[in-house]
């Protein structure tokens, strides 16, 4: 990428890498090459190379922990802006600060160490902070939503922050969908026992046992109001459908699997499921992934 030489320079503090594999970086585990991948150290520098990238018309695109994600294939022109640095975490009475690289595994360690409950949730569920907000991920019983407090972020290469009416949260959407970084976040927690945030954990733990393994993107679609889009997906008949390299998993049909294939076989998969679940119920699927170029 030609401005490679010129952004390495002019952003020494910023950890650059060429040639990044998407397909290595995302739960999914298909995907093509991104020219460039930047991972800033902290808030400002974060800021400044966005402001950057948008006056110079520089195609780029965000990345969490890469578990909601389906890349496309082929080679990205562009520059991956990975924010798995930031990784800051500290307490004030019961608000914990985490930066967006920190993941569900850290904060709830981070958490139980501080005896604080209302994290239990987020067991087990592959995710940055940063990508959770983005996503309003959790499962029934709590999201994000539900424990944030404010968020930093970046717009428009300005930093600033977002209460949580801001954040504009629903079914698995955020304001932050719409182009706007997510560095950090103030979270609520709860003053708790050791003992019952292992029960709890335990309990979220148990439910998550059902969902299967292999290289997926965690669940494809929103749940439509009032019912399960898993339902809908086997009750059409689609559990086993195969594209290529892609499956739809016998264990769980909100689920797709990579068994070796390719973002196109996804891609072409996640089609086939919404244009038969119409077809079937007149229901439209609303994907709950993000697409990345």
């Amino acid at each position: 990428m030609e401005h490679f030489a010129e952004l390495s320079a002019r952003f020494p503090k910023i950890a650059w890498e060429r040639e990044f594999s998407l397909s290595k970086h995302t739960t999914i585990g298909c995907g093509g090459t991104a020219a460039l991948a930047a991972s800033p150290r902290d808030t400002e520098s974060a800021a400044e190379l966005l402001a950057y990238l948008a006056r110079s018309g520089v195609p780029h695109c965000f990345l969490g922990a890469g578990a909601n994600v389906l890349p496309a294939d082929g080679r990205f022109d562009g520059v991956v802006v990975r924010f798995h640095a930031l990784k800051a975490l500290y307490l004030d009475g019961e608000t914990v600060y985490a930066g967006a690289g920190v993941t569900g595994g850290a904060l709830l360690r981070f958490a139980e160490e501080n005896r604080l409950g209302g994290f239990e949730p987020f067991t087990g569920i592959p995710m940055s902070v940063g990508g959770g907000i983005t996503m309003n991920a959790g499962v029934d019983g709590g999201h994000f939503s539900d424990v944030t407090l404010g968020v930093v972020g970046i717009e428009r290469g300005r930093i600033r922050s977002f209460t949580l009416r801001d954040c504009a949260f629903s079914e698995k959407y955020s304001l932050f969908q719409s182009g706007i970084a997510v560095t950090g976040a103030y979270l609520k927690g709860e003053k708790s026992s050791p003992q019952r945030i292992a029960e709890r954990r335990e309990e979220f733990r148990k439910r998550r046992a059902h969902l299967p393994g292999g290289r997926s993107m965690g669940c494809v679609f929103v749940n439509p109001e009032g019912d399960s889009a898993g339902r809908l997906i086997e009750q059409c008949g689609l559990k086993g459908a195969r594209s290529g390299g892609a499956i739809v998993s016998e264990k769980h049909a909100n689920f797709i699997l990579n068994e070796g294939g390719t973002a196109a076989d996804v891609s072409a998969l996640i089609a086939l499921i919404k244009r038969e679940v119409h077809r079937q119920t007149g229901i439209v699927l609303q994907e709950e992934i993000r697409r990345l170029p």
